[in-house]
Order: structure tokens, then C-alpha cells, then sequence
């Protein structure tokens, strides 16, 4: 579950985002204390903390005095517009470059995509013993 060479703080705080992006925490629902993070993930609660800390301060969780931490009012909307970006900057980017370079237009692109998408869905349709699901 832990990955080497990435900051611990980091993959517990991915970890919560994760669960609210999926929607399994849900907006206004009680997050994970940093207790039964490091419970859970065998590590320092002072790591994971600062991965909370980290969500706190970017507005995805919110402290209510005495009960815990919880999922913000729109922390979901904030993490996929957040994802989104990152997603275009990492995967877009590249393949806009590679396509300006192969001479590519944008419908080239786009029916390259809906050929994939496609061909992975019907892949996906069968099972590994070839038989339809």
C-alpha cells in the first residue's frame, strides 16, 4: 500500500482524496482521524498529521472542535477540477505535441480516441477465458 521513495505524508493525504473523489467519503462525512491513519497504515501519527494538515489547508477538510476532522462542502468538485488540470498537463499536453508533429488535426485526434475507447470496451466485455460476461 505504502510506496518507496515518495514522502509518506503525501500518499496518506492521496489516500483521503482518493476515498472522496470515488465517493466513498462523502462531503460533510467524518474523515479518518490521523490515529487510525497511522493505525491503519503502521506509521507515526505525527505523519500522518501533516498529510491531514496538508488537506486542511488546501480546503478539503475541515476540524470540528471536539468531534474530528471532516469532508468540506465541495472538497470533491476541488479535487476533480485540481485532477483534471493535472491530468491535462501530464497526458494532453503530450499527446497535442506528438500530434502537431505527426500532423495530426484535432478530429484525427478525436476519432483515434473513440477507436480506443472502443476497442478497450470490448475488450473489457469479455472475460480472460474468452467468454462473454
Amino acid at each position: 500500500m505504502i510506496e518507496e521513495g515518495r514522502p509518506l505524508f503525501l500518499q496518506i493525504a492521496e489516500r483521503v482524496e482518493d476515498s472522496i473523489v470515488e465517493g466513498s467519503l462523502s462531503e460533510e462525512a467524518q474523515a479518518p482521524s490521523t490515529n487510525e491513519l497511522a493505525a491503519f497504515y503502521r506509521i507515526n501519527p505525527a505523519t500522518a498529521a501533516k498529510g491531514v494538515n496538508m488537506l486542511v489547508d488546501k480546503g478539503v477538510l475541515y476540524k470540528r472542535r471536539g468531534i474530528g476532522m471532516f469532508v468540506s462542502p465541495g472538497a470533491r468538485a476541488l479535487l476533480r477540477a485540481e485532477r483534471r488540470a493535472a491530468f491535462a498537463d501530464r497526458f494532453v499536453e503530450p499527446l497535442l505535441a506528438e500530434a502537431r508533429t505527426l500532423g495530426l488535426e484535432p478530429d484525427d485526434l478525436t476519432e483515434l480516441i473513440r477507436e480506443r475507447a472502443a476497442r478497450a470496451a470490448s475488450a473489457a466485455s469479455i472475460s480472460p477465458e474468452g467468454a462473454e460476461r
